[in-house]
C-alpha cells in the first residue's frame, strides 16, 4: 500500500479519489488519416517535432547551425506509438489500439524476448544487465497480451523502451488486473485507445518539504517510476467517447481492490505528468464523458 504522502496535483491518490465529470456536445469529422498506426490514433499526449523547428525572428537560423541538442522522440511501431524520455531511459508515454481484430491471434509471447532499442543512443537506453539482479519486473508499457493479432507486433513490446522498472507484486496482480480490464472493454467497444506511462510524484518528507525522489537501477542508472498511469479512450460503437484514467503506485497493490479505486480525474494525470489528453480529444469529437469514481456506470 501507500507509504508517505504521495501528492497527485489536483486530487489525491488516497484510493477512491475522484470527482465525476461529463462534457457533451457534437462530434467533428475526423481529420485525415497518415500512413500507420499514428494516423489512426485520435489523441497524441505530446506534442513531438520530427525535425528542428522554425524559429521565429530575423538571424535565429544561425542559432541552429549544428543543430538541436535534443527533440522529442517518437517511435511509431506496428503495435504501438511511444514518446521515448533519454533521461529516464523508459518511455515518457505509449499509446496503442485495442479492438476485437488485436486481441485475436496465436502470437506466442515465447516467442519473445526482451531487447535493446538499438534507435535509441546508447548513451540513453537501458540493457537486460540493468534489470538483472535489481528486484524489479521489465513492466511492460504496451502490454504484449494486447497485440496477439500480430507475431512481430507483440516482438515489438518487449523493446526495452517500452518497458520500465515494476514491482513484481504489481506487475503481476494489480496491474496485470487493468490490463486485462483494458482488454475486456476492447471487446465490447468499437475501439479502445490505451496510453500508458510513469508518473515521478513528489511526496512530503518529515521536514515538511516536498521532494521528487526515485530509486535507479543498473549501470544506465534506469529510472523507477514511483506511480503508473493508465488512460483509456473508449470509441463506442454509438459514437460517444468514454474517457478513464488510472493511477496506481509502484508498490504491492492487493488485487482484490476494485479497480475503480484507483479512478481518479484525467486533469490530475494531465498536471502530474505534463501532459495533455482532453483538448485534444475534442478537436476530434466534443461527445465525450469522463468516467471517475464518483460516478461509475
Amino acid at each position: 500500500m501507500l507509504r508517505g504522502r504521495w501528492l497527485l496535483p489536483g486530487a489525491s491518490l488516497a484510493l477512491g479519489a475522484g470527482l465525476g465529470a461529463a462534457i457533451t456536445a457534437r462530434r467533428r469529422a475526423e481529420g485525415d488519416a497518415a500512413e500507420g498506426l499514428l494516423g489512426r490514433l485520435p489523441v497524441v499526449p505530446a506534442v513531438a517535432a520530427a525535425g528542428p523547428p522554425a524559429l521565429p525572428g530575423s538571424g535565429q537560423a544561425e542559432l541552429t547551425k549544428y543543430g538541436l541538442p535534443g527533440l522529442a522522440q517518437l517511435r511509431s511501431r506496428e503495435s504501438y506509438v511511444l514518446c521515448y524520455d533519454p533521461r529516464s531511459r523508459s518511455a515518457l508515454w505509449v499509446i496503442e489500439q485495442l479492438n476485437r481484430e488485436t486481441l485475436s491471434g496465436t502470437s506466442d509471447r515465447a516467442a519473445c524476448d526482451f531487447q535493446e532499442d538499438d534507435s535509441v543512443h546508447e548513451y540513453h537506453r537501458a540493457t537486460n544487465a540493468d534489470y538483472r539482479g535489481s528486484g524489479f519486473d521489465r513492466g511492460h508499457l504496451a502490454a504484449a497480451a494486447n497485440h496477439k493479432w500480430s507475431q512481430k507486433a507483440m516482438r515489438d513490446t518487449f523493446y526495452l523502451s517500452n518497458v520500465a522498472p515494476q514491482v513484481p507484486h504489481l506487475n503481476q496482480n494489480a496491474w496485470n488486473n487493468l490490463e486485462k480490464y483494458s482488454r475486456s472493454l476492447a471487446r465490447n467497444n468499437k475501439n479502445v485507445y490505451v496510453c500508458t506511462g510513469p508518473l515521478y510524484l513528489p511526496r512530503m518528507e518529515a521536514d515538511g518539504k516536498m521532494y521528487v525522489k526515485y530509486q535507479v537501477i543498473g549501470k544506465n542508472n534506469v529510472a523507477v517510476p514511483t506511480h503508473f498511469f493508465k488512460v483509456l479512450i473508449l470509441e463506442k460503437e454509438s459514437g460517444e467517447i468514454e474517457l478513464r484514467s488510472y493511477v496506481m503506485p509502484n508498490s504491492p497493490v492487493d488485487e482484490k481492490i476494485p479497480l475503480e479505486r484507483f479512478l481518479v480525474p484525467i486533469e490530475s494525470i494531465e498536471r502530474a505528468s505534463g501532459l495533455l489528453f482532453v483538448p485534444n480529444i475534442l478537436k476530434r469529437t466534443s461527445n465525450l464523458k469522463a468516467i471517475t469514481a464518483g460516478n461509475k456506470r
